[in-house]
């Protein structure tokens, strides 16, 4: 696996990141939604440099311009329903990408620390020969986003696959990079050291999903 993260060179990035890790500023949910958003659009970006372009011709009113342009076929695929924000990131830029959702939650049975991913709802076109951009925001244990993978598999081989997150524990970092084929790119804005014994990043955010939508009621 490709990692790049865009942590290790300092950018205006770092603001989006502090403030969504800020616990006074994260009171504000519509300004932690837009953060992720923003941190959805530098990814996007820095992204879009390993894809496959073109030349074409575009005529103005006075001429014209040799633009050199992506010819990738998108499919966008996040996790509900914290991906949200981050899929409208991706999507900001992307606006001509198909798109896909897949729930993915974590399900306690018995142990409080230990927890198996379960994926419901799942809505995807079909995936053959596209470029496969897999958004996550949070990659903890880096289990979500392999069973969401597993799960897209009867929609068609992609052609390329490109994981995103926003923060990341080292190890789902690893994890990921042994699950995943050695050609996939993960496109990641901070990577911490560890994860707490119910796996939640540290020193993280917290729960994104909440953050950004509010509390959910425990089944």
């Amino acid at each position: 696996m490709q990692i790049h993260n865009l942590s290790e060179t300092p950018t205006i990035l770092n603001t989006f990141i502090s403030e969504i890790r800020d616990k006074t500023i994260q009171k504000d949910s519509m300004r932690f939604r837009r953060n992720i958003e923003r941190i959805g659009e530098i990814l996007c970006y820095e992204l879009s440099k390993s894809l496959q372009f073109e030349t074409h011709n575009i005529e103005t009113p006075l001429g014209v311009s040799n633009t050199v342009l992506h010819k990738n076929n998108i499919v966008l695929c996040s996790i509900l329903r914290a991906g949200v924000p981050l899929h409208n990131g991706l999507l900001n830029y992307f606006d001509a990408a198909e798109n896909a959702f897949i729930s993915a939650y974590r399900q306690h049975k018995h142990d409080p620390e230990s927890f198996e991913i379960v994926v419901e709802y799942l809505a995807c076109p079909s995936l053959e020969g596209k470029t496969l951009i897999l958004a996550d925001p949070m990659l903890a244990t880096g289990q979500s986003m392999l069973a969401t993978f597993e799960a897209l598999k009867p929609f068609g081989t992609p052609k390329e696959v490109h994981l995103v997150s926003v923060i990341g524990a080292q190890k789902g970092v690893d994890f990921v990079a042994s699950e995943f084929d050695t050609n996939t790119h993960l496109w990641i804005a901070a990577v911490d050291e560890t994860l707490n014994d119910k796996g939640y990043i540290i020193p993280g955010l917290g729960d994104a999903g909440d953050l950004a939508f509010g509390n959910k009621l425990q089944q």
